[in-house]
């Protein structure tokens, strides 16, 4: 098992990562919170079928309340946010208490944001279950969705410890590999060509990574995010550059509707789009054609949504939370591992998006 230290501002913690990582929870909660009154568990109904056993023997000793949510995206809701408080109150946590954010991206999410916010916020650890939450799980980033952008309502809240479990990953479908894999490309991209170059060489199908080489892949990602956020915690600088491929990624994932396109299926093509921006307005010198035929050889999607307007696009982009006075900021790429901030006009925009539609066609 490996282990990397995440230090921040406002919290040092640990993540945990590899096979049987989730072996030392028990002992950690014990050691790091001897106070504790509760433990509430938020999980999702897919997560819970699958693997809710596994930690339930690993808590054996230790009384836990399990709150299960809706899979994905649509547990990232008002409602949901609300019903998960009312499920706190109900079993008595209070300021000691302890929540365990228990599947992907979204649950994490959901389950930090609960943390943050419940009795103006109490201590959580994630336990990540998807390639997707790799990225998700480290950082502090929590928040629900509203229906006008993804992620609006949220704080910066650190976890107390991640476990990050390997084989838990086992049971994901090829969708959500493809999901998570796609932050793992974004960070080769905003930090160094020989980690792409690597990536690009040793993968060639996303359904049967070997466990040490998705370790050392996940354990790489973590740590470039780690050194961002532990310089930028709450992304008034350098820490924007995580969100590359995200200003139209985000936008395709509101405009198909949350859950119809994955996370990372969305970040692809903004991810694809970003590089040809890059191109245009800094001269990057990249084989995209090469990087879209290795995507597409991983099963990605790689062209833009035909049936999605370029102006409900736009709109979109400009609730990004990167965007000043409705100005678009894109996160762009000089060279690979050289990434900038970029206000790219309305005009441009949509002039480039016609261009990647017709590039598809």
């Amino acid at each position: 098992m490996k282990s990397v230290s995440i230090q921040t501002d406002t919290r040092t913690y640990p993540v945990f990562i590899g096979s049987g990582a989730i072996g030392g929870l028990s002992t950690f909660i014990k050691e790091a919170f001897p106070a504790m009154t509760n433990l509430m568990v938020i999980t999702d109904e897919t997560v819970r079928d699958f693997h809710l056993p596994a930690l339930e023997s690993e808590l054996e000793s230790i009384d836990a309340k399990i709150c299960t949510v809706p899979s994905g995206e649509k547990a990232k809701t008002f409602d949901v946010y609300y019903q998960c408080l009312t499920f706190a109150l109900e079993h008595k946590l209070d300021r000691k208490s302890l929540i365990l954010a228990f599947g992907g991206g979204a649950v994490g999410d959901l389950g930090g944001f609960v943390a943050a916010t419940y009795m103006r916020g109490i201590p959580f650890i994630q336990i990540p279950t998807t390639i997707l939450a790799h990225d998700s799980a480290v950082g502090g980033k929590v928040a629900i969705n509203h229906p006008s952008g993804k992620n609006m309502v949220g704080a910066f809240y650190q976890p107390s410890a991640v476990f990050y479990d390997l084989d838990f990953l086992g049971s994901l479908p090829p969708k959500e590999k493809r999901s998570g894999f796609a932050e793992v490309i974004k960070h080769s991209l905003i930090h160094d060509m020989n980690f792409y170059l690597s990536l690009k060489e040793q993968i060639h199908s996303l359904e049967n990574i070997p466990s040490e080489e998705l370790s050392t892949i996940l354990t790489k990602g973590i740590e470039i995010k780690g050194a961002i956020v532990g310089e930028d915690e709450k992304e008034s600088g350098v820490r924007a550059f995580l969100n590359f491929g995200h200003t139209l990624g985000h936008a395709i994932e509101a405009e198909k509707g949350y859950g119809e396109w994955t996370h990372g299926e969305s970040v692809a093509v903004g991810i694809i789009f970003a590089l040809e921006l890059s191109r245009k307005v800094f001269g990057l010198t990249f084989e995209i054609g090469e990087f879209k035929n290795w995507l597409s050889s991983l099963g990605y999607q790689v062209t833009l949504p035909q049936e999605l307007s370029h102006q409900s696009l736009l709109e979109r982009m400009k609730q990004d939370k990167k965007s000043e006075g409705q100005k678009v900021r894109f996160v762009l790429l000089q060279e690979i591992g050289k990434p900038v901030l970029y206000q790219v006009s309305d005009e441009l925009l949509l002039k480039e998006l016609e261009s990647f539609s017709k590039q598809q066609g």
